[in-house]
């Protein structure tokens, strides 16, 4: 289904999220034809080009082998929350969420970042 999706959405009216597929590392991405590579790099440009100032990622996925958070720029914070796939998040990951959304959305009232939860 990856391969599917487009690489990044429109920002989300009247919120300050951002939906985008999930980076892959160069391993990864040497398996995939050239229009399907999507890298932290092209993450960033895909960024500029919207004009939209990336803040936070909120990775939900329950792994760390797609990217390197190193590989991601040191503007953009970062929350990881290991979810399973395909099932609704347990009370504590929902929890964990909403106090990230909050704590980046009180930290950042006076700019126009935007967060991703991935």
């Amino acid at each position: 289904r990856w391969r599917s999706l487009t690489p990044v959405g429109q920002p989300i009216p009247g919120t300050r999220f951002i939906a985008f597929k999930v980076p892959l590392k160069g391993a990864i991405n040497q398996r995939l034809t050239p229009t399907q590579k999507f890298t932290p790099k092209d993450l960033m440009a895909a960024m500029k080009a919207l004009n939209v100032e990336l803040g936070l990622i909120i990775d939900l996925t329950y792994t760390t082998r797609y990217y390197e958070v190193k590989d991601l720029p040191k503007s953009v914070q970062y929350k990881k929350l290991y979810t399973v796939g395909l099932e609704v998040p347990d009370n504590d990951t929902i929890l964990q969420f909403k106090k990230s959304v909050r704590k980046f959305l009180w930290e950042n009232a006076g700019n126009g970042k935007y967060q991703h939860p991935m």
